[in-house]
């Protein structure tokens, strides 16, 4: 067996070890409690472990693992609080912990990917990485011109590794069918699979990051690092230094943790209008505030292509929610494909189940709580709850697939902030068919 099948069949063996991990775990909890142990406990016994071998597992695998580490952890602020604390410590370590690459393999890919005279385009490059990326890793460095720069460098063999996870989720289609009866899961996952690829090449990085940064040049609100050097496996931009979301989220003050969350809502919204891109890799790690106030995003692998801004139909579906007008929002769901021709659903079951979702749409201001989305998590999560069937039978077309991932994800973030924002302002100024 040649190396990369081995640790192609290592990788599948350690992702294949979550779900058995969780249910042994389940089932020990389940004997506790049929014992007499209380249930509280429990379930923070097993979250706490649960979290530890999620962490164990995905922190050593990079490519589709990893980045669905970092996914996850944007979310915990949908775990009840008594249960959050390990996901919350060991996702977001995720977010920039993962084994360092070598000075010897880093040196191999520059040789590689700029030519072996490499060195003369840099007046100093510092070989112990400053942060981990899901597929590679950044080093600072100085610029032939004694500009700060920030060098990401990907990791050996991530290419076949992203490709190795996406065919193991592939592979699982089937179960995600049984979990979601209403949608066309294979053209989803196709469009993920498609999506992630893009990424293993970072002259595509580059031209995404080119096209927001002239979008963004000289704005008030935004500051997106300008790209210096790109190949396939090596990309070096400005270096930027500024508080990272994570630091606001752990202990920012209110006036802080609010504007925050304004600016990447702001920068959420505008951006398909701007640039025709939206920035699609949501987590605190991508998002930093500049001394100045600016808001800084870094990380453009991943982005969704909407050259006509955002879809008016998501617009229009808030307005009907909010007004309170069922039978046309199930109209308009059925004639975009979010409920397919053979589905019967009952329009005020559908209305019941989106209008929480709508809420920071309602009011002047909404407060991101971790407790509204633990709320909703509950509710939509709940077997015995109407919104549960509900939610099994709705279909998510692939076209709004990155869309739909990139606002959940900009959501958790903005409930991990506890901001307060003006969000329904922001969607009436820069979401097509909310004001028609």
């Amino acid at each position: 067996m040649t190396d990369i099948p081995r640790r192609a069949a290592h990788r599948t063996a350690k992702l294949a070890s979550l779900p058995l991990g969780v249910a042994g775990r389940l089932a020990a909890g389940w004997g506790k409690r049929l014992t007499g142990h209380n249930a509280a406990e429990i379930s923070a016994e097993v979250s706490a472990k649960t979290a530890e071998q999620v962490f164990a597992v995905l922190g050593q695998l990079k490519g589709g693992a990893m980045k669905f580490g970092q996914a996850l952890s944007v979310f915990e602020a949908a775990v009840p609080d008594e249960m959050a604390g390990p996901y919350r410590e060991a996702l977001t370590k995720l977010q920039a912990a993962a084994p360092p690459m070598p000075a010897s393999s880093v040196h191999r890919v520059l040789d590689e990917q700029l030519g072996r005279g490499w060195r003369k385009r840099f007046a100093d490059f510092d070989d112990t990485p400053a942060a981990a990326a899901s597929i590679g890793q950044v080093h600072q460095a100085t610029w032939h011109d004694g500009r700060e720069i920030a060098v990401k460098v990907q990791y050996p063999g991530a290419d076949e590794a992203l490709r190795s996870d996406l065919r193991q989720l592939m592979r699982f289609s089937r179960l995600f069918q049984s979990l979601a009866p209403g949608a066309e899961v294979k053209p989803l996952l196709a469009e993920l699979q498609d999506r992630m690829v893009e990424e293993l090449d970072y002259r595509t990085e580059a031209a995404n990051q080119r096209a927001f940064a002239a979008a963004f040049r000289d704005d008030e609100q935004v500051f997106v690092p300008r790209v210096l050097a790109s190949s396939p496996k090596v990309i070096a931009t400005e270096w930027v230094t500024g508080t990272p979301f994570s630091r606001i989220i752990a202990d920012g003050a209110r006036a802080e943790r609010d504007e925050a969350g304004r600016l990447l809502s702001e920068f959420h919204f505008s951006s398909p209008a701007r640039v025709g891109l939206l920035h699609a890799d949501p987590h605190p790690g991508n998002f930093l505030l500049l001394p100045d106030g600016r808001l800084t995003v870094i990380d453009f692998g991943a982005v969704a292509r909407l050259p006509e801004g955002l879809p008016p139909t998501m617009g229009r579906m808030l307005r009907l929610a909010i007004e309170d007008r069922s039978e046309e929002l199930l109209e308009l769901l059925r004639d975009e494909r979010f409920v397919q021709p053979d589905q019967d659903l009952r329009a005020e079951d559908v209305h019941a189940y989106l209008a929480p979702f709508v809420d920071p749409a309602r009011t002047e201001k909404f407060h991101f709580t971790r407790a509204w989305l633990q709320q909703q998590a509950e509710r939509v999560g709940d077997l015995r709850s109407p919104d549960f069937r509900t939610a099994r039978l709705l279909n998510l077309p692939p076209d709004y697939l990155l869309i739909h991932r990139v606002t959940l994800g900009a959501t958790g973030i903005l409930c991990q902030l506890d901001a307060e924002v003006a969000a329904r302002d922001i969607i009436a100024r820069w979401q097509p068919g909310f004001g028609d």
